[in-house]
C-alpha cells in the first residue's frame, strides 16, 4: 500500500442530524485507505451515506416499532437502548438496507440509536417519546417463586379497562416445563375489573413450573392508556390434592395423589337461599388465619359478626371454609351455615395445615346455589374447554 496523504488519513468521524418529516436522516463520515492519488474508490468511501430513522425529536410518537434505513449499502448492525440500556430486539431485512424493532417504542422514554454499515461507517440518533396520557397496571397471581395447587391459573387482572385485548393478549407468553395445554381467557374480575387467566385444559401435573413473560411495555391498551414497563411471574405446582366436599354426606375429604387422607365431618350452608353454598370447583385463593367475619358484607343483614379461625378464602364474594365451633351439632348432619364450609377447629387447623393455595375444592350434592362466576375467586373451572377457549381475544 502506497504511504496516505495527509487530506486522506483517518478523520474522527462526525454525524450531522437532519429531522424532515418527522424522519431523522444521519449522515456518518466513513474513512478508507486508498492511494496516494485521488481514486474512484477513494471518493465513494468519502461519501456519507444516509442513514434515517423513523421517530426524532422529544415527542415521538411511542407505540409502533423503530426503523432504521440506509440510503446506499448495507446496514451491519443496529441497537436501540433506553437510559438504562435496556436493548429493543430487531432484526436486519434480507437485504442488508433496513432495520426493525420487534419490541415497540415505550412512552415517555429516551432512546439512543447506534448504527453501523458494512463500510465501516457510523452513526448515532437519539429521540424521545411522548409521556403517555394514562397509565395502564396490572396485578399478577401467582406472586414470584411460590408452590400452588394443581387448579391455580395464571391471573393478570388490570388497572384499568383493556381495549385492545388481542394486542394485549399477543404479548403474554407462557411457558410450562411440560408442554401444558392451555388458554387465555378474558373475564371481568368479581370488582368489575378487566382480567384475563391462564387455565390449563386440565388440573396441572404436579412438579410443573411455570413462567409468565408479559412483554407489555410500549403497548397501547386503549384509549391511549399505556403499559410501561414488563411484567413476569413464576411458579411450581406442588402436591396434587383436592378437597372433595358433599353437600349429601356433609363431609369434606382431603385427597392426595388419588388417596384419601382424612374425610372431616363439616356443615355447608342452608339449602334454599342466599345461604346456600357455591356448587362446582372453587379454588383456594388464599389462607387468612383468624379473620373478622360479619353477615352485613355479603349482604345477610346483621346475622353474625365473629372472630373467625383457620379461615380459607374460596370466592370473592364471601364463601370460606373454616373453624365453626358453634355450629358442631350440625356437622355431618345438617348444612345450616350461611354459606361457608364450616368444621370444627381440629379438624379445620388440620385442613389448614395441609392446604395449598389453589387447591380445588369441588363441591358436589344437592342443595347448592349453582355455580360461581369465573371472576368470583378462579371459577372458571365451571366452564367448559371449548367454552373457555372461546373467551380468548385471539380464537
Amino acid at each position: 500500500m502506497t504511504p496516505q496523504s495527509s487530506s486522506s488519513r483517518r478523520r474522527p468521524l462526525r454525524t450531522r442530524h437532519v429531522a424532515t418529516a418527522g424522519v431523522a436522516v444521519l449522515a456518518a463520515a466513513l474513512s478508507a485507505c486508498s492511494g496516494g492519488s485521488g481514486s474512484s474508490g477513494a471518493d465513494k468511501a468519502a461519501e456519507k451515506p444516509k442513514i434515517s430513522v423513523n421517530l426524532s425529536g422529544q415527542q415521538a410518537k411511542a407505540g409502533g416499532p423503530v426503523e432504521v434505513k440506509l440510503a446506499d449499502g448495507k446496514l451491519k448492525n443496529v441497537t436501540v437502548a433506553d437510559a438504562k440500556g435496556a436493548k429493543l430486539p430487531g432484526k436486519l431485512s434480507a437485504n442488508g438496507t433496513s432495520w426493525t424493532s420487534e419490541r415497540k417504542a415505550a412512552p415517555g422514554t429516551a432512546y439512543q440509536v447506534e448504527a453501523t454499515t458494512d463500510q465501516g461507517g457510523s452513526a448515532k440518533h437519539s429521540f424521545r417519546t411522548a409521556k403517555p396520557d394514562k397509565v395502564n397496571k396490572v396485578t399478577l397471581a401467582p406472586g414470584k417463586n411460590t408452590t400452588v395447587g394443581i387448579a391455580q391459573p395464571l391471573s393478570i387482572t388490570f388497572d384499568n379497562p383493556v381495549r385492545n385485548k388481542a394486542e394485549v393478549e399477543k404479548h403474554l407468553k407462557v411457558t410450562t416445563s411440560n408442554d401444558t395445554e392451555g388458554s387465555w381467557g378474558w373475564i371481568k374480575n368479581y370488582d368489575g375489573k378487566d382480567r384475563v387467566d391462564w387455565r390449563p385444559k386440565e388440573y396441572w401435573k404436579s412438579g410443573t413450573k411455570v413462567k409468565l413473560d408479559a412483554d407489555l411495555n410500549g403497548i397501547d391498551s386503549g384509549g391511549n392508556d399505556w403499559f410501561v414497563r414488563d411484567y413476569a411471574t413464576n411458579f411450581t405446582i406442588g402436591k396434587s390434592q383436592v378437597v372433595k366436599v358433599n353437600l349429601d354426606s356433609k363431609t369434606a375429604t382431603l385427597t392426595r395423589d388419588g388417596k384419601t387422607l382424612k374425610s372431616l365431618p363439616m356443615s355447608a350452608g342452608t339449602p334454599g337461599g342466599d345461604k346456600a353454598s357455591w356448587g362446582g370447583t372453587s379454588v383456594l385463593m388464599s389462607k387468612e388465619g383468624t379473620i373478622n367475619m360479619r353477615s352485613e358484607t355479603v349482604g345477610l343483614g346483621d346475622a353474625y359478626d365473629k372472630m373467625v379461625d383457620y379461615s380459607m378464602r374460596l370466592t370473592w364474594s364471601g364463601m370460606y371454609a373454616h373453624a365453626a365451633p358453634w355450629n358442631a351439632s350440625y356437622f355431618g348432619n345438617t348444612n345450616h351455615s350461611s354459606g361457608c364450609v364450616g368444621m370444627s377447629d381440629g379438624d379445620a387447623g388440620w385442613l389448614y395445615r395441609q392446604a395449598q393455595i389453589g387447591d380445588p375444592f369441588e363441591v358436589t350434592g344437592s342443595g347448592s346455589k349453582g355455580v360461581p362466576d369465573p371472576g368470583n375467586g378462579y371459577g372458571e373451572w365451571n366452564i367448559s374447554w371449548s367454552d373457555w377457549q372461546a373467551k380468548s381475544a385471539l380464537k
